[in-house]
């Protein structure tokens, strides 16, 4: 018989009295022993001790006990200072003591200064900055065909130089001058009609901060450039618009069509001069 060590109840198997204990105390009996301690305690599977302490108790890995363990340490002389030291032959040749290989210089370090460095190409070039005449010096592999400055101040001032009026890659030719006669009159009159507001999304004069740009439709350039006509024929009321910056941008960028700001002028008893596109 088997007696339950919790209620003293009696089974006739081992498995019963399990069965019984877990069910009915809500833990099941020990069905091992530690191999080092000797507690018993329940694992379902094969388990040799009760926890991982226990079996780094037992378990040593010191010497031969140690699965890469290839035998005990060998003496010999440091190449260098003589002394005698012992190293593991799985480790290393036996050279060098540890003191030599710390701090002696036993390795030749090859000399890749100037010159002697395999990648020499003259070393640095002297060369002037193109805005203040500075010399400068930079490596062959820096020097890539572009201007030479010393400095930022002096690559930002070459860069506004360079890229201004026809240097510029958008440049088409420079602005129109004055506007000429009867611009500021044109320019008054298409704000009243507009009612100093923004033809296009409707911002007033109050949100734009001043007064909305008037633009042309048809810009001054193309009667400027275009035979029997001048720039002044540009402005007549129906070939003009009041926008804010942000649309006046976009129109000049072509993102609003001339057919669409023409149709938000409203109709005037003005004919356009001949057409000039």
């Amino acid at each position: 018989m088997h007696d339950c060590p919790t209620c003293d109840d009696e089974f006739e198997t081992r498995r019963g009295l399990g069965v019984h204990h877990s069910h009915a105390h809500g833990e099941r009996l020990p069905n091992r022993e530690c191999a080092n301690c000797g507690d018993e305690f329940y694992c379902e599977y094969e388990k040799k001790y009760c926890s991982e302490s226990c079996h780094d108790d037992a378990v040593s890995f010191e010497g031969e006990l140690n699965p890469n363990y290839q035998g005990k340490t060998e003496r010999t002389e440091c190449e260098l200072c003589g002394d005698e030291f012992e190293f593991y032959p799985s480790e290393k040749e036996g050279l060098y003591c540890p003191d030599c290989v710390e701090t002696q210089s036993w390795r030749h370090v090859r000399d890749i200064e100037g010159s002697d460095n395999p990648r020499w190409k003259g070393g640095k070039l002297e060369l002037e900055c193109e805005v203040c005449d500075a010399t400068v010096e930079r490596y062959p592999s820096n020097v890539t065909g572009e201007v030479t400055v010393c400095s930022e101040n002096c690559r930002a001032e070459w860069l506004s130089e360079s890229f201004a009026k026809s240097g510029h890659p958008n440049w088409k030719g420079g602005d129109n001058g004055s506007y000429g006669k009867g611009w500021n009159a044109v320019r008054r009159r298409a704000l009243e009609r507009d009612g100093y507001e923004c033809v296009v999304c409707g911002k007033s004069r109050e949100e734009i901060g001043r007064n909305p740009d008037v633009h042309h439709v048809v810009p001054v350039r193309r009667f400027a450039m275009a035979d029997g006509h001048s720039k002044t024929d540009a402005h007549y009321l129906d070939n003009v618009v009041s926008l804010c910056v942000d649309c006046h941008r976009k129109a000049d960028f072509g993102k609003l069509s001339k057919s669409r700001l023409r149709s938000l002028i409203p109709s005037r008893r003005r004919s356009p001069p001949a057409a000039v596109g």
